[in-house]
């Protein structure tokens, strides 16, 4: 992507929201630094309670079939690797299953990044099969709840 693109990009709210207001447009590993941008979102969640949690992720989840789909159509790639609402998306999946505690938080953040990075079966095809924003967000939904159960079997057993 041509770096004098970037800053109009951003001037459009779809694409802002789709490039995890500018996470997405790093050199590298962009899909690590828009689940990063997750983080701070999942800990201020967190203070105003579960249902605000769960209510975002869920808005989150639905918005970004439009988010991530509308900014693919706009760039003409579908699932360009600058769009990582779907990482923001999947991660706060995968928090909804445990405390924003710092263990917690980078627990959550390295198993969601290792279903994301690894895709294994149902995640890859579901990434594979399907298009549109559905296609580039369900597979990290898929893996933000994969995630979040192996969190959720830590907490109950410990």
């Amino acid at each position: 992507m041509n770096n004098t693109l970037r800053p109009a990009l951003l001037r459009d709210p779809v694409h802002l929201l789709a490039f995890g207001f500018g996470a997405g447009l790093a050199p590298y590993a962009p899909g690590t630094f828009g689940t990063l941008i997750a983080v701070p979102i999942v800990w201020c969640l967190s203070q105003l309670g579960w249902v605000y949690h769960l209510s975002f992720a869920l808005i989150a989840c639905v918005g970004g079939i439009y988010i991530c789909g509308a900014s693919a159509r706009k760039l003409g790639v579908h699932d360009h690797r600058a769009i990582v609402w779907d990482e923001i998306a999947g991660y706060t999946v995968t928090m909804l299953a445990a405390p924003a505690e710092p263990a917690w938080l980078i627990a959550g953040f390295v198993l969601f990044r290792f279903f994301d990075v690894v895709k294994p079966s149902p995640i890859r095809e579901a990434d594979h099969s399907l298009h549109g924003g559905l296609g580039i967000i369900l597979d990290d939904i898929l893996a933000g709840l994969f995630a979040g159960a192996i969190l959720l079997a830590v907490r109950l057993l410990l």
